[in-house]
């Protein structure tokens, strides 16, 4: 089993003992990158009380041993941190603007993370850890949760941060982001005073301390984004883009988002002496192979990529450190999904001859060298909750002539497919194939490029005729309740990027989706996604491809990467450069 399996059992270990996190409380001054132990760790280092003193008859160390044995047998102290440096970080990954509140993708997620504090950090354990709540107590029942937040933090223009902040915040996320399960069991928020947060749910809530983590949680500024604005229509507020007011270690001070985002250290950040890094530059870089030579040139200090190829390279060049797993946390999958408001792909006989046609075999082992995990549904293979007992759609050619035949289009079809830009090996050459592979059974596919993210994602924007399908790479999230349910629920039928964009909609999908998403027992919650799995692998509205890799590099001097959950998409405020 590989590392992610272990994540995932924490995980799930994590959310069925939900209470066990009342009465928390601990230090502020940890990253999800340090070694401090979850606010609710009742152990200790100490010797217990019951453990035998040392006897009276053991000899004492001799006085003529040599007072400098220790120190001649220890090794160089470790290089502690120091202040200051700019770390540049090279990406591929274009988004709409900077609050991952609101919209949700990597390029979002990756300067909101450093601009906006959440609530709490989650370490490698997926355990929360104190950031902005200091502390936090769970009720018996699992359904009221109280956070107590550090007193003297403040956002960037010097306001107070307060618990109304908290609470606007998660109106914002509840309003606009597409995680619709996110936040699905809160009924109401109270704030009793400026420093406590007190939540309400409806049911148990298993992926509750993933929702008030990093990336998923940013704490806005009510004083700022409360100014008349709906709540619904935050995704246009101006502090989403350039000048963004924020909660976090660093301050944006320009923004282009396809070309560089620069952050600054913020001075007053509430963790004394954090950040360490003066400077966080993301430069926007138009595919992997320039990621790969500004690392080898020493131009960029980090970077991730997902081709095989290029984590081979990195894994046998002594001066750059590998990352196998650099956003473990996410789930990434690559998929081909169908847009079911079509005419055409609303006919499941076309949606299973084009899964009777694809060899998910050959992708994996030859264009991606059987480096890659197969994927048969819409949640990660790693996870628990994977279930690999479903159709898998084995090559059958005769078959897939037969479906489209009864379907109407036994003297052919013209499609279009288009993809993600960025990681060919995953994206475009993936796409490429299953253009080659339909034309054996009559279907003739018209290879759709976009020049970047946003033009890509205009498709699900432009009616049932402005696409057919498309390589997509939805990410769970940490749990199936955050980023899978929110392409599957019919309530998440609407324009965007990263909803139920395949306009699926199957009424005891939902009935699984939302039994699961309250249900504490692991087993059940189990049995639940499996039947999930099994209904949506015979409707189609995804094929599953493979596991999506996210690798990572870094130059040999940069010290502390968080190794949490959510990776580089934390705070980093632990980061320093050794140079």
């Amino acid at each position: 089993m590989n590392q992610m399996f272990y994540r995932w059992m924490k995980i799930v270990t994590l959310l069925a003992a939900l209470s066990l996190f009342s009465a928390a409380c601990g230090s502020s001054d940890s990253d999800s990158d340090s070694s401090s132990s979850s606010s609710s760790d009742s152990s200790s280092t100490a010797a217990s009380d019951d453990a035998p003193a040392a006897s009276d008859d053991e000899p004492a160390a001799s006085d003529d041993a040599p007072a400098a044995e220790e120190e001649a047998t220890s090794g160089p102290a470790a290089p502690q941190p120091k202040h200051g440096g700019t770390l540049v970080i090279a990406t591929t990954q274009v988004g709409a603007n900077v609050n991952h509140g609101v919209n949700s993708g990597i390029g979002i997620a990756q300067p909101s993370s450093k601009i906006f504090a959440s609530l709490t950090h989650l370490d490698s354990n997926w355990e929360p850890q104190p950031y902005l709540a200091e502390s936090w107590e769970v009720s018996d029942d699992s359904l009221t949760i109280t956070f107590h937040l550090v007193e003297g933090a403040t956002f960037h223009d010097g306001a107070p941060i307060t618990s109304a902040d908290v609470k606007f915040s998660i109106e914002v996320i509840q309003a606009n982001h597409p995680f619709t399960g996110m936040w699905g069991p809160l009924e109401s928020i109270d704030t009793p005073d400026d420093l406590t947060v007190v939540l309400h749910l409806a049911t148990p809530h298993p992926a509750l301390w993933i929702a008030v983590s990093d990336v998923m949680m940013p704490v806005m500024p009510k004083h700022i984004m409360d100014d008349g604005t709906p709540i619904n229509e935050m995704k246009g507020h101006p502090n989403n883009v350039e000048g963004a007011i924020g909660s976090g270690p660093f301050r944006l001070t320009e923004y282009e988002n396809t070309q560089k985002i620069v952050l600054e250290r913020y001075e007053n950040f509430f963790i004394p002496d954090r950040p360490y890094l003066d400077k966080i530059i993301y430069v926007i870089v138009p595919d992997e192979d320039a990621t790969m030579l500004g690392l080898e040139s020493g131009e960029y200090d980090s970077g991730g990529y997902a081709s095989v190829i290029n984590a081979e390279k990195v894994s046998n060049n002594p001066d750059l450190v590998a990352i196998p797993d650099l956003l473990g946390g996410v789930g990434s999958l690559n998929h081909l999904q169908f847009n079911m408001a079509n005419s055409i792909m609303s006919d499941l006989r076309v949606r299973q001859a084009i899964a009777y046609t694809i060899d998910r075999d050959y992708v994996i082992n030859t264009l991606h060298q059987g480096q890659t995990m197969e994927l048969l549904g819409g949640i990660h293979p790693s996870s628990p909750f994977y279930n690999e007992d479903v159709e898998r759609y084995d090559v059958d050619l005769d078959k897939a002539r037969s479906l489209l035949y009864d379907a109407g289009y036994g003297d052919g079809l013209d499609l279009r497919i288009n993809y993600i830009p960025g990681p060919n090996e995953q994206q475009r050459n993936v796409a490429e194939y299953i253009a080659l592979a339909l034309d054996e059974v009559g279907i003739n596919v018209e290879v759709m490029q976009s020049a970047d993210l946003p033009s890509w994602a205009g498709i699900f924007f432009g009616g049932p005729d402005a696409w057919h399908m498309t390589m997509n790479a939805y990410f769970n999230w940490g749990d199936p309740v955050i980023g899978v349910q929110r392409a599957y629920v019919c309530a998440n039928i609407r324009p965007g990027v990263f909803v139920n964009n395949s306009a699926y909609c199957n009424e005891k999908v939902d009935e699984l989706l939302y039994a699961a998403a309250a249900e504490p027992d692991v087993a059940k919650r189990k049995a639940l996604y499996d039947e999930f799995q099994v209904i949506t692998a015979i409707e189609l509205p995804f094929y599953g491809i493979n596991a999506l890799p996210i690798f990572g590099a870094n130059q040999l001097y940069v010290r502390d990467q968080p190794d949490g959950a959510w990776g580089p998409l934390s705070g980093m405020e632990n980061i320093w450069l050794d140079k």
